[in-house]
This record gives C-alpha cells, sequence and structure tokens, in this order.
C-alpha cells in the first residue's frame, strides 16, 4: 500500500508528521510523493487562519472526488467532525497520532469508528520518525495552552497545556543527535509556559538539562509568549548566553496598541513586549526577533493601528508574521461588534509588510564584506545552499561542493531583503 502525506501549519504540525511517517514505514507500508500512486492520502491541518482551512476542504473535497481515500488529521477533525462525516473520508484527533496505524488498518478492516477522534494527553517523543531536513530534529515539549486570546480557534482545537516529562524530552534530543541532527528545534504552542499546567515556569530549567548533553548542536526555541517570557526573563537570558543556544527570539506582539491587547486578552502590554525585546537586545545586540501581528482586529482604529506600526519601526524585527484578523467560529471576538472591512484589512497588512521590507533593507547592507561562521542546514535552489550563524542570520552561499552539514567562514559579497549571500573564505 502507498501513502502520500501532505501538512499545513505550525512546526509542531511538521512534527506530527514526521513520528506519522516514521511509524507506517516502520509497520510495512510504502510512502509516495507521487499522489497520483496513492492508496491513501494523509492530510495534517490547521485552522488557524479561514483560508488556510478553506483551502484544506477544498483540497480533500477534490481528492474525494477522484476516488481517493483520505485521512485527515490535525486541528480540524475535533471541531469540525460533524461537517466532515463523508464516504471514504476518515478522522484522527491531533491528540491520536500515535494510533495512525491502528487507524489504517481499521479503515482496510471496515472497522472505522469514532474512537480516534477521542481527546487524550499523548507524549509525541521517541518514535520512529522521518525528518523532513535530516540535520533539524523537531522536538514538541508540550502541547495545548492556558491562554484565554478571544481570537484563537487552536487552544479548542488543542485543548489545556499538556508538559511533557522533561526526561522524556531530553532522550528525544539524544536520539535525534544521535540520528545525525545538528539542529534542535524545540517547539509548542507557547514554549515559555513549559511546566506551567503544574504551576512552575520550567523552560530554564529543561534547556540546561539539554545543553549538558555532549555533543556539538545549536538550539532554536520556538515561540514564547510574552507574559510567561517576563516570568523567566533573567534565567531565560542568562542560558541564552549559552554557544549552543542560538540567538532567536519567537515572541508574538499580536498590536501595539493596549487597547487591542486588552480586547485579544493577551495579558501582557506593548510596554511589557518592549521590556523583553531591550533586555534581550542589551545582551545580545545582533539577536534575531521573530514577531507576528495581527492587523484589523475588531475596534482597531487608525490610531490602534498606528501604534502597531510604530512599535515595529523601533523594534525592526528580522522576521514577522502578518496576518488580517479572520473571525474564527466558537471565538469571542467572532462576535465582536466593529469588525473591519475587508479593504482596510488589506491596506494595513500591506502597509506593515512595506515597512518591514524596508527596515530589513536598510538592516542588511551592514552586513557587506562581513565575515561570518555559519552551519549550513539546508539545501536551497540549485548550486545553493543556506546556513545560519550563531545569530539565527540566513545566508545563501552558492557552491559546485557539497556543504551540507558543514560548518564554514563566509564573506558577504551581496544582500537581499532576507538573504546575505555569501562566499566561503
Amino acid at each position: 500500500m502507498e501513502l502520500y502525506f501532505e501538512s499545513y501549519g505550525c512546526t509542531a504540525n511538521y512534527n506530527s508528521t514526521e513520528i506519522m511517517k516514521g511509524l507506517v514505514k516502520q509497520a510495512g507500508f510504502d510512502l509516495t510523493s507521487n499522489i497520483d500512486y496513492a492508496d491513501l492520502v494523509i492530510i495534517n491541518s490547521c485552522i488557524v487562519k479561514e483560508p488556510t482551512e478553506e483551502k484544506i476542504r477544498r483540497r480533500v473535497s477534490d481528492l474525494l472526488k477522484q476516488g481517493k481515500k483520505v485521512i485527515l488529521t490535525g486541528c480540524m477533525p475535533r471541531l469540525n467532525k460533524d461537517k466532515l462525516q463523508k464516504r471514504n473520508l476518515f478522522l484522527l484527533d491531533t491528540s491520536q497520532i500515535r494510533n495512525i496505524v491502528n487507524l489504517i488498518d481499521d479503515i482496510y478492516s471496515n472497522n472505522y469508528s469514532e474512537k480516534y477522534l477521542r481527546s487524550r494527553n499523548e507524549i509525541k517523543l521517541n518514535l520512529s520518525k522521518i525528518p523532513k531536513d535530516k540535520l533539524i530534529g523537531i522536538t514538541q515539549i508540550s502541547e495545548g495552552c492556558l491562554g484565554n486570546c478571544s481570537y484563537c480557534i487552536t487552544r479548542l482545537a488543542k485543548g489545556r497545556l499538556f508538559s511533557y516529562p522533561k526526561e522524556d524530552i531530553v532522550k528525544s534530543v539524544k536520539r535525534d543527535l544521535e540520528s545525525g541532527a545538528k539542529e534542535i528545534w524545540l517547539t509548542s504552542q507557547d514554549c515559555a509556559s513549559y511546566g506551567n499546567d503544574y504551576g512552575r515556569y520550567l523552560l530554564p530549567e529543561l534547556l540546561n538539562e539539554i545543553v549538558k548533553i555532549n555533543k556539538n548542536f545549536f538550539i532554536r526555541i520556538g515561540m514564547s509568549n510574552p507574559n510567561n517570557v517576563l516570568k523567566i526573563l533573567p534565567d531565560l537570558i542568562d542560558i541564552y548566553k549559552n554557544k549552543k543556544i542560538f540567538k532567536f527570539l519567537h515572541i508574538p506582539l499580536q498590536s501595539g496598541s493596549n487597547n487591542i491587547l486588552k480586547l485579544m486578552k493577551r495579558k501582557y502590554t506593548k510596554e511589557d513586549f518592549m521590556r523583553i525585546v531591550r533586555e534581550f537586545r542589551r545582551e545580545f545586540p545582533h539577536i534575531h526577533i521573530s514577531t507576528d501581528v495581527i492587523v484589523g482586529f475588531p475596534e482597531e482604529t487608525q490610531e490602534d493601528f498606528e501604534e502597531t506600526y510604530e512599535l515595529i519601526k523601533e523594534i525592526k524585527p528580522e522576521t514577522i508574521n502578518v496576518s488580517k484578523f479572520w473571525p474564527r467560529p466558537r471565538t469571542s471576538a467572532e462576535k465582536m461588534k466593529n469588525q473591519i472591512n475587508t479593504e482596510t484589512k488589506k491596506s494595513r497588512a500591506i502597509k506593515i509588510l512595506r515597512l518591514h521590507n524596508d527596515l530589513c533593507n536598510r538592516s542588511q547592507r551592514k552586513f557587506i564584506n562581513t565575515r561570518h561562521k555559519v552551519f549550513v542546514d539546508k539545501i536551497g535552489w540549485p548550486g545553493t545552499y543556506l546556513a545560519r550563524d550563531e545569530n539565527y542570520k540566513l545566508f545563501a552561499i552558492p557552491s559546485r561542493d557539497k556543504i551540507l552539514g558543514k560548518k564554514l567562514n563566509v564573506l558577504v559579497k551581496r544582500v537581499t531583503t532576507h538573504y546575505l549571500i555569501g562566499e566561503i573564505v
């Protein structure tokens, strides 16, 4: 039997797909990269944005019309199971990933039931997996969150925070390193909340255990919400001083207006956000700041938007994900008054993106003719490799030699908005 996988959404989703691939391969199934040859298609879904969810719905519908059997997993099944009752469509809850082989067996023995939609605490660690990138090991450290954001549907699909045991996480990291990984990406809905389901903030403690592993590797810490970062700020900055930690901080802003943050129920202020950025930059001047912004939230005035615009101009993030607000079902924001029209949301998103491109272009120029130590972690377009330095700056390196997995010294010769073009020295 040939299986085809397709994944959408966050890093955790892609890791869950790696795990499912490993489990089905271990069970004797074949994987194909050509969907035409597939007997069964597994789609790992995302529901953060309405356009993404609608794209997946159309994709599933088209596959069913072609006569394909489809397993839909990820965030969609839990919240949409009543709308997804279709012939040859089978649902797997995001907390049932380890049961993928049992589900396939039941499908082909005509024993499929809704037991695979039951929510549970599932530890997605130390399982067979087929990584998307051999040099990058993704480790999920928890599932769900304790937030109550008024716009977020993901918390309804993922449930309350469930932090995985520290010993299992460390063991998982060691397994990836022994399999050849040189980068470890720690991911969850909010890494800074790790352990808070037990009333503690344990991310620094977890990181201290991981950096003790006697191997050469880098750690990238995933998204962390400001209100939880504040609880561990001094300890987190201290562990970031370790040479194994990428100087990369993904901290979502969402809005530069305290009025909108309050409506979003984000549990922090823009002053809190700025304090975190400033304290990290004080210790690590070249740290890579990644952030997220939602424009067009209900009741967002032009003045509210300008506050966001000016704050982005001040912090100059290296990476930004700009989303136009989409009212998601079952969220309180869906029912809020003063919804913003589509054209206003679009124009505000474009303005932020243009600002960011301008900021990046100005920032990149200062790197011309500078030298950097980088690690080559991916193959780029033909004849080019991608690499990162300790500050998570992105380099494109043209080379006819096979340099994947190597540490190199490069000289920056050209720059683009998001890449430093380097030559090996």
